[in-house]
């Protein structure tokens, strides 16, 4: 890992099971190295999994497995741009494990994690020059709990959303 900032994770005993998740359903994702403890710990014993090197998308991330003090929530989640709707839909559904807790293209996995499933156009759409498609568009996506990107391209034109 040659980056001078790599996000480390805090998971409750399954970093590995997580990073193995993570290499399965998103792209350009593995599991680099998993490493034991040497000793015991306030988490686990000498040789448990006490940390895991991991790339989900090509970014480098370090899972800790810290025991249950701290959990994830809300104020940190990561982005994943993508291209088309099949690409979101696919995404939404390997991640989502807390339907309830969806809205505006975030979703909740089975670690607790937030990661909001964004596609490009949407970007697109929020920033277009037109102060009314915009405003139309950013509406529009306030109402869903997973976007759909046809009804946000629809509405940003002008035409009715059912």
């Amino acid at each position: 890992m040659s980056e001078k900032i790599i996000p480390c994770l805090w998971f409750d005993g399954n970093a590995e099971e997580a990073a193995n998740f993570y290499a399965e359903h998103l792209p350009d994702s593995r599991v680099v190295a998993v490493h034991r403890s040497p000793a015991d710990n306030p988490s686990g014993g000498a040789g448990s999994v006490l940390t895991v090197e991991f790339v989900v998308a090509g970014q480098n991330f370090v899972g800790l497995n810290g025991g249950p003090h701290f959990r994830f929530n809300e104020a940190v989640s990561f982005q994943i741009m993508c291209d088309d709707q099949a690409e979101a839909d696919r995404l939404t559904d390997a991640l989502s494990s807390v339907p309830e807790s969806e809205q505006c293209g975030w979703v909740k996995d089975r670690f607790g994690l937030s990661w909001q499933i964004v596609p490009r156009r949407m970007i697109a759409l929020l920033g277009d020059p037109d102060p009314g498609r915009a405003k139309r568009a950013m509406q529009a996506m306030l109402t869903m709990k997973r976007i759909d990107i046809a009804r946000v391209e629809a509405a940003a034109d002008g035409e009715l959303v059912d």
